[in-house]
């Protein structure tokens, strides 16, 4: 009996001692990863693999490294069988995609995340690259995957990021701007985001360009709210737009649309718009969006005349989460 014992205390302890090895590889090879040593991650995870070979995750992680170092052939390998897995999880299609459509065979990418997007239909990030795989492609039915994206996954933010991009080019003048503002929300300090903020300015001066905005609400319900609301605000325009003359619009807009809209279109970023009006930081905010578009040299002065108010703003902004709920999609 003290011998069965032992034996069975001595598999236990190897058990452990086992996991624990291969999950302090994994973890070593993150680390590698993190500090783009990619040489050492994926010497590291060869040996991890070698203990766990049917480790998928240590695989993909294997691949992704491969990948990051060049060897796109060597990741194709290695990748590929791990999509026809029945535990293929959506970080493994997402790691396949960035590897194949290195070698350009559209035939091969469009198959392979249609079958991602089979198996996971409502994911921000495969609808958000399969999209902009379309569109770099020059197959402008890119646009649906994004507004699948924004449907299913609504507090991700690539998929606004292409779509405002989109709109912003065609003749569309609502949801370019609606999808931008959520996207610099989403994503407040890139290098997008700054992007963005330039073509959110731009957009608002080629919708008020129009004296009549109500005709290009397209049959939409929302857009012809939003453009009916706006076009109380066009007496502002007649001085040109900026900072300024925006945050004028945008408040009169924001009271305007709860006294008429809030029941039938419940919406994140105009309640966003409105707690910040309660809180004396919305100007603050839309400096923030467009001043630095606008003129960067006065919206420096602006932050250093008005101290109080952009930091608070800027505290305020940090301290949240913005995020946008299910059910708001109404394009």
């Amino acid at each position: 009996m003290k011998y069965k014992g032992l034996l069975l205390l001595l598999c236990i302890l190897s058990s452990h001692a086992f996991s624990q090895s291969v999950q302090e590889l994994a973890e070593t090879a993150r680390t590698f990863t993190r500090q783009r040593d990619y040489a050492n991650a994926i010497l590291v995870l060869n040996r991890a693999v070698s203990i766990a070979p049917n480790d998928h995750t240590l695989q993909r992680d294997l691949a992704y490294n491969y990948n990051l170092q060049g060897d796109i052939k060597k990741a194709r390998e290695i990748i590929m069988p791990l999509t026809d897995k029945p535990d293929a999880d959506e970080i493994t299609f997402q790691v396949a995609g960035n590897i194949i459509k290195s070698f350009e065979d559209v035939k091969e990418v469009d198959k392979l995340y249609k079958k991602a997007l089979k198996k996971f239909p409502e994911s921000g990030p495969l609808n958000s690259e399969y999209g902009e795989w379309l569109y770099a492609k020059q197959d402008f039915s890119a646009i649906k995957y994004w507004e699948k994206g924004i449907q299913s996954a609504p507090s991700y933010p690539m998929n606004y990021y292409h779509a405002a991009k989109y709109y912003y080019f065609t003749t569309e003048k609502v949801w370019g701007l609606i999808y931008g503002e959520i996207f610099v929300n989403l994503e407040s300090f890139s290098a997008r985001t700054a992007e963005v903020k330039n073509m959110l300015l731009e957009g608002y001066k080629k919708l008020f360009v129009e004296t009549d905005l109500t005709k290009f609400a397209n049959k939409n319900a929302f857009a012809e709210a939003y453009l009916s609301a706006m076009q109380q605000q066009t007496s502002l325009v007649t001085k040109g737009i900026h900072p300024d003359v925006l945050s004028m619009i945008r408040t009169r807009f924001i009271l305007q649309w709860y006294h008429t809209n809030e029941q039938k279109f419940p919406f994140r970023l105009f309640d966003y718009h409105r707690q910040l009006l309660r809180e004396g930081l919305f100007e603050a905010y839309n400096q923030w969006i467009f001043g630095a578009a606008d003129n960067l040299d006065q919206y420096q002065r602006w932050t250093q005349t008005h101290a109080k108010e952009a930091a608070d703003f800027t505290k305020f902004q940090r301290g949240r989460v913005f995020k946008v709920p299910e059910g708001q999609y109404y394009k």
